[in-house]
């Protein structure tokens, strides 16, 4: 059976295929979006009603990867996919993001939307189709959906913009952010940068918009050539009173300006007085009507809120918690306040404050990523914790949240370009960031405090990094608009944007934005991004006053690493007989030796308390590498005696003969009047035969030669 297929190329040449009317035909929309061996299937579903009172979009976005897809078995004992990795679930973060502002505000159906890796390349990356191909399964559905959009991934390789570039390509660009728009306007941005420009970053967004307008024209021209194509479904799930809403506004909207434009920098206060302005409203109701307009109140009362904060923002340019628009918040920072940990850090900008640790560890701590098309071990990890005490909420701790895994996500992309690498760097890095007090921003503090955390446990980065989160107001009616520097919890909700840029003194390091209103130009984008840059240099102002360079040295505590390598052929003659050798060294010395195999090397990280147990470890690998040379003295052990002479292990593992006449001058009839079993002797190397290899030992040539008879008179 053959589909519907519509195909478009990239700027590169490359071909992506969409397919509908072939897989999933029960759902309300389907496609197989394709490029070279990867194949995604969006299926979308909708239900036709609505439950009871809801006012938000209730839509699911599952990414799921099929291991079967790149030939492989799950991991595990059930030997099945279980549980979203939180790759799976940054990619459906992703889609999520990029689909939700796209649906009609009074639409409240439940939506699911379904993306499967069922083919994989495993030298191209999905999650750069993933969009495309969810978008493409609503576009051709009777789903209302003010699409269509899709997503690209840009890279810069060599000075040069791609798109979608290869898994081993990306391994040799400075640039890695996703990007998601309709053909009209950008979306969501995420990503990573190696310290570029602002600019830089404006002009990789418009190299991936062209590249998106390709690809949602040819979602409209899929949904073209369908044989029946589907009409989108009416829908009524708002029960509205035009006159009842006019008087709510008509009562509210003024005290509620005035309480914006007053200024509360207090969260708790400013929320009561909101609160108290509605509850004023519903007593003056009857009764009858408090209870059957009670989710129209809710409703109502929040659109006129919205409006009042934002008007009383452009209006006076001054923001509801009374600062400026690009005024930061007040910030303490304080470092070391964990005495036991290896690093730690408190960083509080106004009412959001992180409490931040670094924990420094070894190879044998290194995450396993088990993935259908990732395997790899990552020695950076970056956990962002966001208990409900943080916003003064009684809530069920349910297991981490995918807004916790999609922040933390961000932060670590933020940092990990400045870690020291190679040698400079030979620990497993674990930070953690627990979230105290939440009033907006969170994730940008965890970069700070993971910054400050990282230099009091003397990691040498190589530059700080700060972050901070902008916001925008805008009103397409006056054409007014408002940039807003360090934006509330508040203002997040109620604006237009929220767009997160981190980065040291030079340049970006990672970012984020979702845009919540149509018609963003490129032109306000820089004005954020130039503001933004200006915000990130007062925090490392504030940041540089607490700590300022990583200390000289690791906290005494921390294991230190020492690291040497060994030509790959003496990795067993370490290791030895079932782990005998090894095993004793760190019984003996109270280390822990990790071995890893490395091209031609073997890299051996010795992990140690203290230099004595070291340097002991050294000496004794030393010694099982060691090559004998001839005229090398050595101090060896006697493994075995024979009438002709004793075996001495000079080396680990390398013994040599010593024949009894290179025992001692004088002649000996056995061996055992000057040796016996395990006895330690000195001796020198005198010859290796050539052909088999064996050594030949000397002791007497250490001695004392004693006077022949012809020069004693």
């Amino acid at each position: 059976m053959t589909g519907t297929v519509k195909s478009f190329e990239l700027p590169d040449g490359r071909t992506i295929s969409i397919e509908t009317g072939k897989l999933a035909k029960q759902a309300d929309g389907s496609v197989v979006v394709k490029m070279g061996d990867t194949m995604l299937l969006a299926a979308v579903v909708a239900k036709q009603e609505t439950a009871e009172n809801v006012d938000f979009m209730p839509l699911s976005v599952e990414y799921k990867e099929k291991y079967a897809a790149s030939g492989r078995f799950p991991g595990g004992f059930f030997k099945r996919e279980a549980r979203a990795s939180d790759y799976e679930i940054l990619i459906s973060r992703l889609v999520d993001r990029a689909l939700r502002p796209l649906f009609p505000d009074d639409f409240h159906a439940e939506v699911q939307v379904s993306i499967t890796l069922i083919s994989a390349d495993t030298t191209m990356l999905p999650d750069a189709l993933a969009c495309l191909a969810a978008s493409s399964a609503l576009t051709i559905s009777d789903i209302p959906f003010n699409g269509p959009i899709s997503e690209v991934r840009v890279g810069r390789i060599n000075g040069k913009f791609v798109i979608n570039p290869s898994l081993p390509a990306m391994g040799e660009s400075d640039i890695d952010i996703m990007v998601a728009a309709s053909i009209h306007n950008i979306i969501m941005v995420e990503g990573e940068l190696k310290e570029i420009s602002e600019d830089d970053l404006v002009e990789a967004l418009k190299f991936a918009h062209e590249a998106i307008k390709v690809q949602c024209n040819a979602q409209l021209a899929l949904a073209t050539l369908i044989k029946e194509p589907k009409t989108k479904r009416e829908y009524s799930h708002e029960t509205n009173d035009a006159e009842f809403k006019e008087k709510l506004r008509s009562e509210t909207y003024q005290q509620l300006y005035d309480l914006a434009k007053k200024g509360n920098p207090n969260k708790q206060e400013r929320h009561k007085a909101f609160s108290d302005a509605k509850e004023k409203f519903i007593s003056s109701l009857p009764e009858e009507e408090k209870e059957a307009k009670k989710f129209m109140i809710d409703r109502y009362f929040h659109e006129v809120e919205k409006d009042a904060v934002r008007n009383s923002t452009l209006d006076t340019r001054i923001r509801v918690d009374g600062r400026k628009l690009d005024e930061i918040r007040p910030i303490w920072s304080e470092v070391d306040y964990l005495p036991a940990a290896h690093g730690s850090a408190i960083f509080t900008r106004g009412e959001t404050q992180s409490l931040t640790t670094v924990t420094l560890g070894t190879k044998l701590d290194e995450q396993v990523i088990d993935g259908a098309v990732i395997e790899d071990k990552i020695s950076f990890i970056l956990h962002y914790n966001f208990p409900s005490f943080a916003t003064g909420e009684v809530k069920a701790n349910r297991g981490t949240s995918r807004r916790e895994i999609g922040h933390g996500n961000l932060a670590l992309r933020a940092l990990k370009n400045v870690l020291p690498s190679g040698t400079d760097n030979l620990y497993t890095i674990r930070i953690v960031s627990d979230i105290l007090e939440s009033n907006g921003s969170s994730s940008m503090a965890t970069v700070c405090a993971g910054t400050m955390a990282l230099m009091d446990a003397g990691v040498k980065i190589l530059k700080p990094v700060s972050g901070i989160a902008m916001g925008l107001i805008t009103d397409h009616s006056s054409g007014k608009y408002a940039v807003l520097s360090d934006i509330l919890g508040d203002e997040d909700h109620l604006g237009d944007m929220d767009f997160k840029v981190c980065g040291t003194r030079d340049g970006i390091t990672a970012c984020q934005m979702d845009i919540k209103v149509e018609g963003l130009s490129f032109e306000i984008v820089k004005e954020a991004l130039a503001q933004a840059k200006r915000g990130r240099m007062h925090i490392l102002d504030e940041m540089e006053n607490t700590i300022s360079s990583p200390r000289p040295d690791y906290k005494p505590f921390v294991p230190r690493i020492f690291q040497m390598k060994v030509p790959r052929d003496f990795i067993g003659a370490i290791i030895g007989p079932g782990g005998k050798v090894i095993q004793e060294m760190q019984k003996t010395t109270g280390t822990t030796i990790v071995i890893e195999e490395v091209g031609e090397f073997g890299v051996i990280d010795i992990i140690a308390n203290n230099a004595e147990a070291k340097d002991a470890v050294v000496e004794k690998i030393k010694r099982i590498v060691a090559v004998p040379e001839i005229g090398e003295i050595y101090k060896g052990k006697v493994k075995n005696i024979a009438p002709f002479g004793a075996f001495i292990e000079i080396l680990p593992g390398q013994d040599g003969l010593l024949h009894i006449s290179e025992i001692d001058w004088k002649r000996l009839n056995t061996v055992e009047e000057v040796l016996k079993v395990g006895d330690e002797v000195e001796v020198k190397l005198i010859d290796v035969d050539p052909k088999t290899g064996k050594l030949k030992l000397s002791r007497k040539v250490l001695l004392p030669k004693p006077a022949t008879d012809s020069t004693k008179k």
